[in-house]
Parts: structure tokens; sequence; C-alpha cells
């Protein structure tokens, strides 16, 4: 009597406890989902963890992604868990190399969402030009998470002669930021809620790395980079302030806004400042480069909109604003969560 499996993998639309085993079902969600939209050397040879090259000093930085929902307006968790990390490590003057990918998946996930995601994390990697080298796939009850958690680690190699630091900034270095502020923040709040606007406010999840060459180009003398997620500008400006015991002044007039962000911001009472932003830079650098680099930033697509915001001073250990009426005000560091589960 020939016996044959009741339901072959082929015919679940959801994920079932039995796709984290590490038996057949697991292995079948591995390389029919995963390795083979993936396609990297690296994880196909299925082994525990990757050799790699890394040439230079070494950055190396970890993140968690717990974005709901899932997916929205220019991204989703996925193609936001590569960027993410990518971004890490372009702040810390690296070049991308290597990245972790590991998945956290609840019992129902439909296995056309995985596809989903897991085909962003493939063009995400691709086009940030970071290599997917391990990784690692659980399986946990449903309720016991929500659809899908991702964790990363990223490798990068930094240059000789670069070296970055909240520590180094310095008295008279101007503040740039490469774009518009807030758009993430406002795309993952209006897809959560079911906001409707003139036309899609859309996150600006994206690699920076391509814009951090361009600043390389111009000068190596860098002496801060940051990107300003959880908790906005305001929050890493406030962090960065701290660590170098330096008075930070922005310019109210200077941030680049979306209308459609700043006018969503209006009408629901928020701050653009404290709101995350997932593809762009803070860059902290002596004013005598801040025009050339201003300009190389805009001539890359991801860059159009780069301002020069604001400036380091001597005073104490503060973020201030100047604002449109002419007065100055305290910019604080956030306090609670405005938007939980923003990336």
């Amino acid at each position: 009597m020939e016996i044959t499996c009741s339901t072959p993998y082929n015919e679940y639309d959801k994920i079932v406890l039995a796709h984290g085993s590490g038996g057949r079902l697991s292995d079948r969600l591995i390389h029919d989902i995963i390795t083979r939209e993936l396609g990297e050397t690296y994880i196909d040879s299925a082994h525990d963890g990757a050799v790699i090259d890394v040439p230079g000093k070494l950055a190396f930085t970890t993140d968690s992604f717990v974005v709901t929902p899932l997916f929205f307006p220019g991204g989703d968790i996925g193609h936001l868990a590569v960027n993410g990390t990518t971004n890490d490590l372009v702040c810390c003057g690296a070049k991308p190399l290597y990245l972790s990918l590991s998945l956290i998946i609840e019992e129902g996930l439909l296995i056309s969402e995985l596809a989903s995601v897991i085909s962003s994390v493939a063009k995400a990697a691709q086009s940030a030009g970071i290599k997917i080298v391990t990784g690692d796939t659980k399986v946990v009850e449903k309720g016991k998470a929500d659809k899908i958690f991702i964790n990363t680690a990223g490798v990068g190699s930094i240059p000789e002669g670069r070296i970055i630091s909240p520590y180094h900034c310095t008295e008279g270095d101007v503040i740039i930021t490469t774009g518009t502020i807030a758009d993430h923040g406002i795309s993952i709040l209006s897809t959560r809620e079911g906001l409707s606007f003139e036309s899609p406010i859309r996150s600006d999840c994206a690699p920076m790395n391509e814009i951090a060459e361009l600043i390389f180009s111009v000068t190596n003398v860098i002496h801060v980079m940051r990107d300003p997620t959880r908790g906005g500008v305001a929050s890493a400006l406030n962090e960065i302030s701290h660590t170098a015991g330096k008075e930070i002044i922005i310019d109210e007039s200077a941030l680049p806004l979306n209308p459609l962000v700043k006018g969503a911001c209006e009408i629901m009472g928020f701050d653009p400042l404290y709101l995350a932003n997932e593809g762009k830079l803070l860059v902290f650098l002596p004013v005598k480069h801040a025009d050339k680099v201003v300009s190389a930033i805009r001539s890359h697509p991801l860059g159009r909109q780069a301002a020069i915001i604001g400036k380091v001073t001597g005073g104490k250990p503060s973020v201030k604003m100047k604002t449109l009426v002419g007065s100055t005000r305290i910019v604080e560091m956030i306090t609670g969560e405005q938007l939980p589960r923003i990336c």
C-alpha cells in the first residue's frame, strides 16, 4: 500500500508550526521561498555560518524590525530591514558588504506574504550592493508574534582615514540633511490608520551608501553621520549634542518638508522633527566643504532636496531651533512613544 502526505508542501497557503520544525517542511520553506529568491552562494551552502573576507577596519551593526503594517507605500518590512542595516553601516563611514537575515514567523502568515517580503529583501540587497551570507528561520505559535519579525546584522569595511563619531562633532560644523524629513513616519501612520490624502505619502526607505560615497568624493573630513530613524531628527540631534557636549542650533525655515507631509502633521498635530526617517542622513562637517557637499548630494535622485539646516556652536549641550516667527525654542529629546512599531 502506498502512503502519501495528505497535505503536500505546495498546498499550504499559510505558515504552520511544522515549517519551524527543522525537518522536511523547514527545508523546503528555506530552499523554495528564501534561498531561491536570494540566490546567494553563501547561504546556498546550508552551512551554520559564513566565512567572509573583510579588508581593513571592520564596522559591525545589528538591528531588529517589527514594523506594522508589514507593507506600506514605499516599502515593506523586508525592504526596511536591508536598508536600515545598510544605513547604520554607512553612518560608521563603512562600505556595506555582508548581511545576516533572521526571521521569526508567526504561525498563520500567508506564504504569499512571506514570499513578497523575501523578494523585497533580495531587491533591496541588490540595490544596496550588500550580500546576504547567513541567516535563521523560526516559527512561533499564533499570537506569539505579529506575522513576521526580522533581525539583521551587517558588516562593512571602513576605508583608511575615515573616522566618524559623535565625539568628533566640532564647534563651527554645519549640519546637512540629505532630503525631506518625516516621510516614513507619516507613510506608516496613514497606512495604519487608513488615512487618505490627495496622493499617497511614500516612505523614504532607501539605501544611503551611494549618497555617502558622493559625500566622501568631495571630502573625507566628515565628523558625524547619523540616520534619524526612531525619534526623528530631534532625537538624533539631541543624542549627538549630549555625546559631544556641544550646542546645536537648527533653522525651522531651512527644514525640507514634503508639502503633503507638512499638511498631514498640521492636521494630526505631529511635529515632523520627531517622526522617523528611513532614507535620510544628517551630516556634520566643516563649513568650508558644505556647499560642495550639498551640490554633490543633490546630483543623486535621492538627494534632490538636500539642505543645510543648522550649525554647531560652543554653548552647553542642547538643541535649539530658530522658529519661523523669529523666536528660539528648545528641541527636547522625545518622551514616550509617538508612533510605536515604526521600524
